[in-house]
């Protein structure tokens, strides 16, 4: 377990102003330890810092004193409460063969969700209702095969793949781009507490740090190498999620990605990595055959390499729901575009959208569109 005057050293190397992550690593790889790095002279960190960061090393910061009591106590406050170290026995292997794995992990939950075969699964805040769905559907049924699903509890596909995870077996991991102890987006703050109960929620960031924008894409590093490979689902050309992709892929992980429509601009991130190489998917049993088996619980994974994509509408609708749906289709549409297509009256045609969007088989999108939903 962490001494106090340990994590006094680890905080005051991480937290002190200018000295940065890199510099941190290079002082940890020729000294050993931040308690090292303090014990000895300041000429010895003369070639491995530069002059204002050796100044800046040698004073604690004016909060230090007051983030180690902060953290001291939150670490004693719950048995779920946790620092994971580069050095611990425990780090997981495929994040430290990362290019920048984290020197330090704040952790609330089970620890020994670390040691689990993880999945990242990410994509667009503002999806599709089949983007949420989808999403929601691939996490349940990798998490039932046994895969942890690992993102970053961002609104959207985020939330959407932890609370598919929590279905299943696997559980689930998010990557916070704050302190632990600043729950963003606050709409997250129940999935949050059921994470930390079935999963287990992670930070580099210290306790108090809040939401700023350029920890996110930052975290994302630490998504991408927890995982054994990288699902998405939606995104635009330029979204986060291809960071983590392209992250990924950096690290010899695979990326699947499901494709969409071609009118669609948040499918134009995934037709894009699908042709530079990313494994197009349509069921989560595409995922599991490029997967090795040892990752999965064999039971489970033949019962969601034999479950097809349900596209077909229920046989519980009406007939004329069932054409509504047929002249659909899967693309979104608006009343005017589908009314064209069937020559109903607005107001029957109305009435059977409103019918399909109660039952859940049709979502209401903004701009006054309609699109179908399907689920794996």
């Amino acid at each position: 377990m962490l001494e106090l005057d340990e994590l006094a050293a680890w905080l005051r190397l991480l937290e002190t102003p200018g000295v940065g992550w890199e510099s941190a690593r290079r002082l940890l790889s020729h000294l050993g330890s931040p308690q090292a790095v303090f014990d000895l002279p300041g000429q010895a960190w003369r070639e491995l810092l530069t002059p204002t960061q050796r100044a800046a090393l040698a004073q604690p910061p004016p909060h230090l004193a007051e983030l180690v009591s902060q953290t001291w106590a939150w670490l004693q406050a719950d048995p779920a409460h946790h620092m994971l170290l580069l050095s611990d026995a425990d780090y997981p292997p495929a994040l430290l063969q990362t290019a920048d794995p984290p020197l330090l992990l704040y952790l609330h939950g089970r620890r020994e969700m670390l040691a689990k075969p993880a999945l990242a699964v990410v994509g667009s805040r503002s999806p599709t209702a089949q983007g949420h769905d989808n999403a929601l559907a691939f996490a349940r049924e990798l998490s039932r095969a046994g895969l942890t699903i690992v993102s970053g509890l961002a609104v959207g596909v985020d939330g959407a793949a932890h609370q598919g995870a929590l279905q299943g077996q696997g559980g689930t991991i998010a990557v916070l781009g704050t302190g632990l102890d600043q729950i963003y987006p606050k709409r997250h703050a129940a999935l949050a507490r059921e994470i930390v109960l079935n999963g287990l929620l992670i930070s580099e960031y210290s306790l108090g740090m809040p939401p700023l924008p350029p920890n996110f894409p930052r975290r994302n590093r630490i998504i991408a190498g927890l995982s054994i490979g990288c699902l998405v689902v939606e995104a635009a050309v330029k979204s986060g999620s291809l960071i983590t992709a392209r992250l990924a892929s950096e690290a010899g992980r695979e990326v699947f990605a499901i494709p969409g429509s071609i009118h669609s601009p948040l499918s134009r991130g995934c037709h894009a990595l699908i042709r530079q190489g990313a494994k197009l998917v349509e069921t989560a049993a595409d995922i599991l055959e490029e997967l090795p088996a040892s990752c999965m619980r064999p039971a489970a994974a033949a019962a969601v390499a034999v479950m097809p994509l349900d596209s077909e509408p229920s046989a519980l609708l009406s007939p004329a729901q069932r054409l509504v749906l047929e002249l659909m289709g899967f693309d979104p549409i608006s009343s005017d575009g589908l009314q064209a297509r069937g020559a109903w009256p607005m107001a029957e045609l109305s009435a059977h959208l409103l019918e399909l969007e109660l039952a859940g088989v049709v979502a209401r999108l903004p701009g006054q569109l309609f699109q179908r939903r399907t689920s794996v």
